[in-house]
């Protein structure tokens, strides 16, 4: 380690993250074309700086800058008394100055109006703003259910980038308030580094094709072991039938949504608990609310592994309350009493505030009792 990677560290500097992808092959590849208009002047420079000493004697400085002002055209006249010899290497070097100048003006112009330039340096401004996201979902493909989920991410304020091959990508994005895209195909190498998946917590597919949806969620999956990723993405997908659905499960996916079934139950829940279906949209579908509802796993050596509900005392801890249990096989049970046995790798069902949540599961994690506990 240098000495300045250990004084940064001291003072606990951090280099800012950079993306995958940075086009830097792309973006001076564009600047190729202004290589001969800086070598033309450079060449003219130099000339001028020899010939005016050569010619009329004159010191280092003095050439250089009579040089500059003659190259450029600035008309600032003779600062030293030149020979007639002097002159006509003055005027020579005054028309190819203008020649170097028109061929840059032509050059620029010319780059300009591709647009290239300005598209890839737009895009790696992009790719840097992306890598500096932490904890963000990849949502892939652009439709309407699109534009639904990042209307409610953004209320939750939680951090995204859209990822689709349309090239009219950047006029969908402002339209709908996107704030990172990348244009590609979401299971290429490309789509995947572009994106900054890495750095993600999971993953939205929502193709309309279900050929689209294998292939992304398999290449996350793919990408999730070549990075040797010890926390697995959250990978959700949308499906049109039961069949689709049993496939991308088995694939990968963590969560399937389907359109008609999810439909049939929200329904459902209208028609059969009208007040209850509110009071969860109210409090527990969005992330600036006083409630949330979240499930937490009992590990193998948690202390509250074989233990009653009852000894972690979370009601009077950290106001948080178990309002059922999902065990190991599966089975569920609803609001468990005060004894009820908390069997190892099921998990738990929390309500209560993201605060005393946070705090109850930092309990569960615990591999012996908490003091606090000891004392109540």
């Amino acid at each position: 380690m240098s000495p300045l990677t250990r004084f940064k560290q001291f003072l606990g500097w951090r280099s800012a993250p950079k993306p995958h992808i940075t086009l830097n092959g792309e973006y001076y590849e564009q600047l190729k074309p202004f290589r001969l208009p800086l070598i033309l002047t450079v060449l003219m420079m130099l000339i001028g700086t020899i010939g005016y000493m050569v010619i009329d004697h004159f010191p280092l400085m003095d050439a250089i800058y009579q040089t500059g002002i003659t190259f450029t055209t600035v008309g600032f006249g003779e600062i030293r008394p030149i020979s007639d010899m002097g002159r006509i290497f003055t005027i020579t070097l005054i028309i190819f100055g203008f020649v170097v100048f028109s061929i840059a003006v032509g050059i620029i112009a010319e780059v300009v109006n591709k647009g290239e330039f300005q598209k890839i340096a737009k895009e790696r401004r992009m790719l840097y703003e992306i890598a500096r996201l932490k904890h963000h979902f990849v949502i892939c493909y652009h439709n309407d259910f699109t534009v639904q989920v990042t209307k409610q991410l953004r209320a939750n304020h939680i951090p995204f980038v859209v990822i689709d091959p349309a090239e009219n990508l950047e006029e969908i994005a402002k339209r709908h308030k996107y704030p990172y895209f990348v244009v590609a195909q979401p299971h290429t190498d490309e789509g995947i580094l572009k994106s900054h998946l890495s750095s993600a917590k999971g993953l939205i597919t929502l193709a309309d094709n279900i050929a689209d949806n294998i292939a992304t969620v398999a290449s996350a999956r793919l990408y999730e072991k070549e990075i040797g990723r010890r926390r697995k993405y959250l990978i959700i997908a949308n499906a049109k039938s039961h069949e689709d659905e049993q496939k991308l499960l088995k694939l990968g996916a963590d969560k399937v949504v389907t359109a008609t079934k999810l439909m049939a139950q929200r329904i459902n829940a209208m028609a059969a608990r009208p007040d209850m279906e509110n009071l969860l949209q109210e409090f527990l579908y969005k992330k600036d609310t006083p409630l949330d509802m979240e499930e937490a796993k009992v590990s193998k050596t948690s202390w509250l592994a074989l233990k009653p509900i009852k000894a972690a005392r979370f009601r009077d801890v950290t106001n948080v309350t178990v309002i059922g249990i999902r065990q190991k096989d599966g089975k569920f049970i609803p609001m468990p009493k005060g004894d009820t046995l908390v069997m190892p790798e099921s998990k738990l069902l929390l309500i209560g505030t993201s605060e005393g949540i946070r705090n109850a599961k930092k309990i569960i994690r615990k591999k012996s009792k908490p003091e606090e506990l000891k004392y109540i």
